[in-house]
């Protein structure tokens, strides 16, 4: 069976990747997870410089999910390149790294720095943290904005670039096509859902900044929905991500147009995740004789669900 998958240039052995925020710089994981049976490892966010984030609370447990403000904590490029890069090497990952910026300038130098460094396999570009006021977000629920961000870091380099998109948007199909017209070779979604939780004894937010992202299960069904209309919108790769938890998520991102997923708020649950939903891949192409798993996506059979619409 194969289960290689590819974006742009960048060729995964397999659709499953750590997702940016939920797998620190992967080398924290390093020593319970081998690197290299990933498909990827979308590194924490990262800055031109370092940055201390919000100040804690920030994160809260929601039923079936979570809610998170860091902030976008992170020691800044120079740092990830002389300390974390070459232990990543080491270990063979294939490495994507997430660059924020609170200007466009600074995503374009961040791109332009990360060109040359050994290992860097792709760039996904932070432009949805619902946590920040500055910056990334303000990109990310523009279409003019997306499509500058894009666009000026494709000037600057080969690298697979792959905007992730923000779902707190009416259409967030645009914006995937906004980034493709821009230059992007895939696009990564999606990011949290703007979400609050509120202490009624106290009466006070339960995180320091008020409001901040939500992940896990509970906005699963939603994140589908969005890759699928996204999938129709665009012809480059949708790397698809928010909630999955077993095998059975995986395949409904990528029945669903995704060509890769990433996965996140599970990582906290279950660090071992990574080889149950290697093994729940591989079992369900044996039951169903699917010899590569690029075969499944966007494999969602609409047919008789349109025709019963269209009848009644």
């Amino acid at each position: 069976m194969d289960l290689s998958v590819q974006i742009g240039s960048l060729r995964l052995t397999n659709p499953l990747i750590a997702a940016s925020g939920c797998f620190g710089y992967g080398v924290e994981y390093a020593d319970s997870v081998d690197l290299s049976s990933l498909g990827g490892v979308a590194v924490k966010g990262l800055f031109l410089n370092p940055r201390e984030g919000h100040p804690p609370p920030r994160i809260v447990e929601t039923p079936a999910g979570m809610l998170n403000a860091i902030g976008l904590q992170g020691i800044g490029v120079h740092r990830f390149i002389r300390e974390k890069m070459p232990e990543l090497r080491a270990r063979r990952a294939t490495v994507v790294v997430n660059i924020c910026g609170s200007t466009l300038d600074e995503y374009v130098e961040l791109a332009r720095i990360l060109s040359d460094v050994e290992g860097v396999g792709a760039l996904e570009l932070n432009i949805s943290c619902p946590n920040i006021k500055e910056g990334g977000i303000t990109f990310g629920c523009s279409l003019t904005g997306t499509y500058d961000v894009v666009n000026g870091v494709r000037k600057v380099t080969r690298l697979p670039i792959i905007p992730k998109l923000t779902p707190n948007v009416t259409d967030v199909a645009s914006f995937a096509r906004a980034s493709e017209d821009a230059g992007a070779d895939a696009v990564s979604l999606v990011n949290t859902f703007l979400a609050m939780a509120i202490d009624v004894e106290t009466r006070r937010p339960k995180l320091s900044n008020i409001v901040g992202g939500l992940s896990g299960p509970a906005i699963r069904p939603i994140a589908v929905r969005m890759v699928y209309e996204c999938r129709q919108m665009v012809k480059i790769p949708i790397v698809g991500m928010g909630g999955i938890a077993d095998a059975r998520d995986v395949l409904e991102f990528m029945l669903a147009g995704a060509t890769a997923v990433q996965v996140g708020t599970a990582n906290f649950v279950d660090p071992f995740i990574w080889t149950k939903l290697l093994a729940g891949l591989e079992d369900y192409m044996a039951r169903h004789q699917v010899a590569r798993i690029t075969d499944l996506i966007g494999a969602l059979d609409t047919g008789a669900r349109e025709k019963e619409w269209t009848s009644s």
